[in-house]
């Protein structure tokens, strides 16, 4: 009795210590992942004055430009490797998942399983590569055009210069794209939305400081400022609320009967996300968005052709056009990102094959309408809240000149990619205690 009992502590000492090892193996690879990305938004690109670059981004930065540095982490600010970030790959998930929906060849390599997966991230890499290239181009040119009260942002224009650019931003995106795979492979969390998480969250201070800078000299009022920090930390709550709210649809198992025993009969619950896309329709509506204005910003500054010019003012922050269109982005991918999750007609037929039900609906094609039609309402619920969250902060900011990193998008991102990455540990920490009782169970079979 003695030798297992020492036998079970050792072994489930053993299995704590080197499950607890792992995590933290994880965790400090992923803060080392950041620590690399921090660093790399400070590696200028080759050719750029970042004192005029910088000067320019102050006059202005309240529109489009501002949104997108916030995304960046200052990076494009101070037109660093890392100037582009994430956001062509962002803009290329979005299209094959988009073509994945409606050209059948796509459709059948995402039905393959993981070589299927494989193909379609392929893709998905060369298109973030082409889009980088165009977005690339486009900042080389209007880099070129812009001159401010210090002199030229670039020294020696030409086209030894483009390429360099060129060269410097593609490969930084691929380089963050790469990292951002190993982040959610070897790391805890999604590497790509924790490199967008780090890059805002990086910058906070020096809003805050902004901020509070704004109300010493008179910009803003003191109970302003108290009263949009107060609504800062509603809206926190709020998005805590809403990402933790659920359906939970319930699911009956039948009683089997195997020769005189009787089995099953249980009930379980199938839980079902008010927001099941989470902070992925914010992300997709903003780097949309971003893509025309950045590019009818800069062409206007270098051929000073009027229609490009109004086509960047129409799509300003704060823009009638542009809250427009954010909402509707905003419901469009809320929509299209929960039927990419979740598909009814395959859940039902997972239920019927392993003898579920729900409670007064037939198994079937019954069962999947009966999901379509409870997941298309608590869609609709969810679209709205992040359309409210996302719009009614940046509304403030465009009419008060608030900082964006204290706008619905940003809390919007930082409260859930800190909900998920924690969850994430949290099941990590679950597995171990499995795990440990399993050890366990083993042991006493042996001890008798």
């Amino acid at each position: 009795m003695a030798s297992a009992a020492e036998q079970l502590a050792a072994n489930l000492n053993l299995g704590v210590l080197s499950k607890a090892t792992e995590l933290k193996k994880r965790i400090w690879f992923t803060l080392a992942a950041l620590i690399v990305y921090r660093v790399g938004t400070y590696i200028p690109v080759p050719g750029v004055d970042a004192a005029v670059m910088g000067q320019m981004m102050t006059q202005n930065g309240a529109g489009i430009l501002g949104m997108f540095d916030m995304f960046t982490g200052g990076a494009l600010r101070r037109m660093t490797i890392f100037a582009l970030n994430i956001m062509p790959y962002i803009s290329a998930s979005i299209i094959v998942q988009l073509l994945s929906a409606a050209l059948p060849a796509l459709e059948t390599l995402k039905k393959e399983g993981e070589q299927g997966r494989k193909k379609l991230n392929q893709y998905t890499r060369y298109l973030t590569v082409l889009i980088a290239l165009v977005q690339s181009y486009g900042i080389s040119i209007g880099l070129e055009s812009m001159r401010g009260p210090l002199g030229a942002a670039v020294i020696d224009p030409g086209m030894f210069f483009r390429f360099s650019c060129m060269i410097s931003l593609v490969g930084g995106t691929m380089f963050l794209m790469w990292l951002g795979e190993q982040i959610t492979a070897r790391g805890v969390g999604n590497g790509i939305s924790l490199i967008i998480f780090s890059g805002i969250v990086a910058s906070m201070p020096h809003a805050l400081a902004n901020l509070l800078e704004m109300g010493r000299t008179g910009a803003l009022s003191p109970i302003f400022i108290l009263v949009f920090v107060l609504l800062a930390v509603v809206v926190i709550g709020f998005v805590v609320f809403m990402e933790r709210a659920q359906r939970r649809i319930v699911i009956q198992y039948p009683k089997r009967q195997v020769g005189n025993r009787m089995f099953g009969g249980d009930s379980t619950h199938m839980p079902l996300k008010i927001n099941t896309s989470g902070v992925i329709p914010p992300i997709f509506a903003s780097s949309l968005l971003l893509i025309p204005a950045t590019v009818a910003g800069f062409s206007s500054a270098a051929s000073g052709n009027s229609w490009l010019g109004w086509v960047a003012q129409v799509l300003g922050h704060g823009q009638p056009a542009y809250i427009a269109l954010y909402a509707g982005l905003i419901i469009f991918f809320s929509y299209f990102y929960t039927a990419v999750v979740f598909n009814p007609q395959e859940t039902a037929d997972n239920l019927k094959k392993y003898g579920g039900f729900i409670p007064g609906i037939r198994p079937g094609s019954a069962t999947a309408d009966y999901f379509d039609y409870v997941l298309t309402r608590l869609t609709t619920i969810g679209a709205l809240y992040l359309v409210a969250v996302c719009l009614l902060p940046e509304i403030l900011i465009s009419h008060y000149g608030v900082p964006f990193y204290f706008g619905g998008t940003s809390l919007l991102i930082i409260v859930s990619v800190t909900m998920d990455t924690i969850t994430q540990i949290q099941s990590h920490l679950l597995a171990h205690q499995y795990e440990g009782l399993i050890r366990k169970a083993r042991v006493r079979g042996k001890g008798r």
